[in-house]
């Protein structure tokens, strides 16, 4: 107990600096989440009294197509997104860490789309891929002979277009993140594999592939968790349009509750969502973590 006093007495000068952190956590995070979950069980609509309903929010959402829908859009740009992103950020962190001349121009380069926020990129690709005559892609494609195309105006194009948007704008940043690790990779495992004959596609699968594994347990989980929220980028681009072909849960979860003042329904809409953001990524961090230890 005396220890226990003393330690407390030594660290609280250190917990000081920290605690208005902790409050400001709890207070905006922490108290909103359990408070949420107590609504998901009512039919409060952000002015009467609310009552408890039970488990009738959660019956509802089985029925409710716009809902069935964004999830599964959710579901299908959350697997997308992070597959294609690590198949191109890999190679090209492969590349920037060559020893050309412009490679710091070019990590700048490849950098850059991740520096604006999401939304502003999709005004501005919204703008780029209008089907008008204005339309920057459909102006290149009709030089060419080739029609315009509606890539915000059919529901497969769209979703399309919103996965090539997102993997654009998110490839130079985490390929920043495997050259930060490339970079630490010891020469001579490289030097010791050439002398023994190997050549670049060996070196890639069997020393550059397998030492990136902690820096892709880290992207991958960024990418996850980001992509199963998404929301700006979306609602920027096509609103969730045509239809609900790429409405996104995150979006079904405002307009129920901010449009239409159901907030129990939507609050119980957040409360499987946030399960299934951490089944996913326990899930992820789970196998990678092994897939880990095996490369180890």
């Amino acid at each position: 107990m005396k220890k226990a006093l003393k330690t407390l007495k030594t660290e609280a000068p250190y917990l000081l600096f920290i605690l208005p952190a902790f409050l400001g956590y709890t207070v905006f995070s922490i108290v909103p989440l359990f408070k949420s979950f107590a609504y998901a069980f009512t039919d409060w609509d952000g002015y009467s009294e609310a009552n408890f309903v039970g488990l009738k929010n959660f019956q509802d959402l089985i029925g409710d197509a716009p809902m069935m829908t964004a999830l599964r859009n959710t579901l299908l740009y959350a697997v997308s997104v992070p597959v294609l992103v690590t198949l191109l950020a890999i190679p090209l962190a492969v590349i920037l860490n060559g020893k050309m001349k412009t490679r710091n121009l070019q990590r700048a380069v490849f950098f850059f789309p991740s520096v604006p926020s999401a939304l502003i990129l999709g005004y501005l690709w919204s703008y780029m891929l209008s089907p008008t005559s204005r339309g920057l892609i459909n102006s290149i494609l009709g030089a060419f002979g080739v029609d315009r195309v509606l890539w915000l105006g059919t529901p497969e194009l769209a979703m399309f277009s919103i996965i090539l948007v997102s993997v654009w704008s998110q490839v130079g940043w985490h390929a920043c993140i495997y050259l930060a690790n490339l970079q630490s990779i010891p020469s001579s495992y490289i030097e010791a594999a050439r002398i023994d004959g190997a050549n670049g596609w060996h070196i890639f699968r069997h020393i550059t592939f397998p030492m990136l594994a902690s820096s892709m347990t880290i992207s991958v989980m960024l990418l996850l968790t980001g992509s199963l929220k998404v929301f700006d980028l979306p609602f920027s681009l096509t609103n969730g349009g045509p239809g609900y072909s790429t409405t996104m849960i995150t979006q079904i979860i405002i307009t129920r509750g901010v449009t239409e003042k159901l907030y129990g329904k939507a609050t119980a809409m957040s409360v499987i969502f946030f399960a299934i953001i951490f089944v996913c990524t326990l899930l992820q961090l789970t196998l990678m973590k092994r897939r880990e230890e095996k490369l180890s």
